[in-house]
């Protein structure tokens, strides 16, 4: 029987099986007419309809079909081991869709072999669909291509559930074997023509697949090339409803076939049939997977809209060309190294015949597709062989273009006698313009230069330099000289201007000059979205240098949404992966641990530093920075543990690939000698410092500020030793040179003066550890204003001098009034606001308060084991007992210090022991604990 002859068979009684009785008769005949043969195969398949069973082959009988709301919504229960016709026995499932399930299954009859054994959803089937498996078996029969997956048995379950048994293949989705095999363009399309190869064999034979996707044209490797194999062949036409009022993609509720990859007559209840360009259209869309890694209508981060929102894209738009689509992802850069290019070659390869040949596959109109999958495989073919292609209107251009490509070596001959024809003639004319352009271009370049140059020296020059402290003009000097004459020197040069402004804007930043820095970063941000726009990189850069300036002012709500606006666009315009929106997200986290939001500072971090590493690398600089920024949020909240072994890799990469004396790799190994110092494992962290110190003299000089804030840090680590006369000597020491150097406003000289204030506190020099901090405030309080974070922390700091002093009134006051500003400008569960009212409990206990700083004592050490703060668990139970002592509560000192003792404050057990504590002993040895009573600084 002809493939014509077979298909005029199945439309007969298609058609025949949806009428009754006498009806049904008059329609065979007329149908039929004289043709006996063709009455005689119609006959014999209606006759097998009206004693149905629910196999194709030899299966028990189907029973009778059910009313729709008696269908089962789901298929019964599968196993591995369950027996299916006799001879198929279930090893694992392979997959599960809209159409039903796939299983592993071995035939064990009549020989033994592996198969893919799909059984259909139930409720997508009846009668009807039974009758169609079988005259469809006939057409998969009569399939012989290698790349089409054989269909070998068909039947039902026991419990009248359709089911296909297919040939077993053992391989991966074209696309992902594409992928993972980095396969080139070229590759790509030759596998692809394969396929379309495979699909018009299916055609010749009367068969339309309808649901073409990766997961349905798996690639397998034969003797090391691979090889199409398209499973599923068939499939979705036996089981296609074809009632009226019914359409491809719903029956009982369900899709019969994958949306991204249907055609849009195969959603449209108006269209008027499925053909053969349905499979174009699909097998378009899969050489768009495979050539740009993006379905047409996918959103960014590779997700789908919703479905109603992808069936109107379908019904109503023209997808992009595959260049367009490119252009516009952020992941190009990844998309291209997988097919062994770069991202302009990509582009570059697709831009041109192959946009015409996908657009060509997926018109909407079908009127305009190519007719059959062998006429889109041969334009393929011809791109390859650089033909001109059918897609594309054959201009005489083109026509050239193409001839040249194929004909390289004759049309190289025939342009280099053209060249030297016409070379003479035109070489003097074009080397005048070269030469006119150039010269342009040298005046432009010098004019711009002199102005900078001009306005670089005006920066140096000190109107008296008797005034500039002798011939010593510090950086100070010079960015205030320049700011005065930076508008008068670039006024004709606002790009220069605008470049400067930015540059002078994180000099002042690195001063710690914060309100000038964040004036000339506001006129930077103005002028560079005057000039460039509000999407340029450049203006973005100027919005996230602005957010650093405002949050190292303290005006976290300010830079958290001047942050948050920037790292939207950023994301928009850069991509997730640009470097400036990962720094962006990584100053978010630090402003998230700011304002307290510990758990979204290190959410944050995570989530940069997963971006970084994937993207980028583990060596790139921003996935350093990220690593770095994690790992510093761990410290920051206490889990010293998880933090040492991040600094650890952190410095491992670093010193490989900077080098060991790198600032970088240098501030790593600082930050893992303080993490090593809160693990209590003090002489490793004194090792690193005085590494880090011993780097910082011999590579930056002895007054460098990266040595002078090692020196701070050794500092305070000597003092928590117990060697305080040695740290308070360092740092008098380092402050001197910071004065000299740094300057009194530097955010370096006001950290080492607080910690030496402190260090005074301990050693009892109460009068000098007030007259440092009041002098430290009241620079901060010009500088950054009353409200900024490191104003109220030194305020709190002397609240806790004016404590041991005696001065019991003032503290409360002080302490009291600075956690009001710290609850209002952090909250009040922010450590640094946790720590002022500790002080505040050890003032009103010596106020004779007891029972009032005891309550403020245990809120905080109830908000210490739900995780706020970062002070050691026993800080607070210490803090207690040293009030109980304060109110001669001798039985409550006790209990306190167990506690403290209990929660890891080895120092106290070592002192008091573990055995009975005499009320005599305890008193004597808190005396002690209380005069050596010391908060380390953990800043850096």
């Amino acid at each position: 029987m002809t493939d014509h002859r077979w298909e005029r068979v199945k439309q007969v009684v298609h058609e025949a099986i949806q009428l009754d009785g006498e009806e049904r008769n008059r329609f065979v005949e007329e149908a039929c007419g004289a043709d006996a043969e063709l009455r005689v195969e119609v006959d014999s398949l209606l006759d097998v309809a009206k004693n149905i069973d629910a196999s194709f082959l030899e299966s028990a009988s189907l029973p009778k079909v059910r009313q729709a709301d008696e269908v089962p919504l789901d298929p019964p229960t599968l196993a591995p081991g369950t027996l299916i016709g006799q001879r198929y026995r279930l090893r694992h499932k392979l997959g599960e869709g809209g159409m039903g399930q796939v299983w592993l299954a071995d035939q064990t009859d009549p020989v033994r072999r592996p198969v893919a054994l799909k059984l259909i959803r139930a409720g997508m089937y009846d009668e009807e669909v039974v009758l169609r498996f079988r005259a469809e078996r006939q057409s998969l029969a009569i399939m012989d291509h290698p790349a089409i997956a054989k269909v070998f048995d068909a039947g039902t379950t026991a419990q009248g559930q359709p089911y296909f048994v297919m040939e077993y293949v053992q391989g991966r989705p074209i696309t992902e074997y594409a992928d993972e095999h980095s396969l080139s363009i070229r590759d790509r399309l030759e596998l692809f023509i394969q396929v379309c190869e495979a699909v018009q064999h299916a055609h010749q034979k009367a068969v339309i697949h309808r649901d073409l996707k990766p997961a349905n044209v798996l690639i397998v490797e034969v003797d090391g090339k691979p090889e199409p194999r398209i499973i599923d062949f068939g499939v979705a036409k036996a089981i296609a409803p074809s009632a009226a009022g019914e359409t491809l993609y719903t029956h009982m509720g369900r899709f019969l076939g994958t949306p991204a990859y249907m055609s849009p007559e195969q959603v449209d209840p108006n269209a008027a049939g499925i053909d053969t360009r349905t499979d174009v259209y699909s097998l378009g869309v899969l050489l768009y997977v495979l050539l740009t890694g993006l379905r047409p209508f996918e959103v960014k981060q590779r997700t789908e809209p919703p479905i109603d929102e992808l069936l109107r894209h379908l019904r109503e738009d023209d997808p992009p060309s595959l260049s367009g689509k490119l252009r516009s992802d952020p992941s190009l850069h990844l998309t291209a190294s997988s097919r062994g290019a770069n991202r302009a070659e990509l582009l570059s390869a697709l831009r041109g015949d192959l946009d015409a040949i996908a657009m060509k596959a997926v018109e909407r109109d079908r009127e305009r597709r190519y007719v059959s999958p062998l006429e889109f495989a041969a334009d393929l073919q011809r791109y390859l062989n650089h033909e001109p292609i059918a897609a594309r209107a054959a201009s005489t251009g083109y026509l050239m273009r193409k001839y040249i490509r194929r004909h390289r070596i004759a049309a190289g001959v025939l342009a280099g006698l053209v060249a030297l024809l016409t070379a003479f003639s035109t070489m003097q004319a074009v080397q005048l313009e070269q030469i006119r352009r150039e010269r342009d271009r040298a005046n432009h370049e010098r004019d711009r230069a002199a102005r900078i140059t001009d306005f670089m020296t005006g920066m140096f020059k000190v109107p008296d330099p008797n005034q500039a402290h002798g011939n010593a003009v510090t950086a100070r000097e010079v960015l205030d000289t320049a700011a005065k004459d930076i508008d008068r020197q670039l006024a004709n040069d606002p790009e220069s201007l605008a470049e400067m402004l930015h540059v002078m804007a994180s000099t002042y930043l690195n001063l710690g000059l914060y309100p000038r820095a964040e004036a000339l970063a506001r006129r930077a941000l103005e002028a560079r979205q005057s000039l460039h726009g509000h999407d340029d990189p450049k203006t973005l850069a100027s919005k996230t240098q602005l957010g650093l300036i405002l949050e190292r002012e303290g005006h976290y709500a300010d830079a958290d949404r001047l942050d948050r606006e920037a790292l939207g666009d950023e994301r928009r315009v850069l991509g997730a992966t640009n470097a400036l929106t990962l720094e962006t997200l990584n100053h978010l986290s630090i402003l998230a641990g700011d304002q307290g939001r510990q758990d979204e500072q290190e959410r944050l971090a995570r989530e940069a530093l997963e971006l970084a590493e994937r993207n980028l690398g583990p060596e790139a600089e921003q996935t350093l920075m990220a690593m770095h920024n994690l790992a510093e949020s761990l410290l920051v909240r206490g889990r010293d543990a998880e933090a040492e072994p991040q600094w650890r890799r952190l410095l491992d990469i670093e010193q490989r690939v900077w080098g060991a004396e790198d600032p970088r790799t240098v501030r790593a190994r600082s930050n893992l000698a303080l993490t090593l110092w809160h693990l209590g494992r003090d002489a490793e962290a004194e090792r690193l410092y005085r590494e880090v110190l011993d780097i910082d003299r011999r590579v930056l000089g002895p007054e460098h500020e990266n040595t002078t804030l090692a020196e701070v840090n050794l500092a305070a680590l000597l003092i928590e030793e117990g060697r305080v006369a040695e740290g308070e000597a360092m740092q008098q020491q380092t402050l001197q040179v910071q004065l000299r150097t740094l300057g009194p406003d530097h955010a370096d000289t006001m950290l080492n003066e607080g910690n030496l204030a402190d260090t005074l506190r301990i050693e009892g020099k109460y009068r000098e550890a007030e007259r440092l901090q009041r002098a430290t405030q009241a620079r901060q309080l010009r500088i950054l204003g009353a409200e900024h974070p490191d104003t109220l922390l030194s305020q709190s700091d002397l609240s806790r001098t004016l404590v041991d002093a005696g001065r019991y009134a003032e503290a409360e006051q002080l302490a009291r009034q600075t956690y009001v500003s710290q609850s209002k400008l952090l909250g009040a569960d922010h450590p640094d606001a946790l720590i002022t009212l500790t002080y505040l409990g050890l003032a009103l206990s010596h106020l004779g308060r007891y029972t009032e700083a005891r309550q403020l004592f245990r809120d905080i050490i109830a908000k210490q084991h739900e995780g706020v703060g970062h002070a050691e668990p026993w800080s607070a139970w210490y803090d207690l007992a040293c009030v109980a002592v304060a109110a001669g509560r001798t039985a409550d000192a006790l209990e306190n210090l167990r506690e403290a003792i209990a929660h890891g404050f080895g120092d106290a057990g070592r002192l008091l022991g573990d055995a009975d504590l005499k009320p005599l002993q305890v008193n004597t040895e808190f005396q002690y604990l209380v005069a050596e009573l010391k908060r380390p600084s953990t800043d850096h």
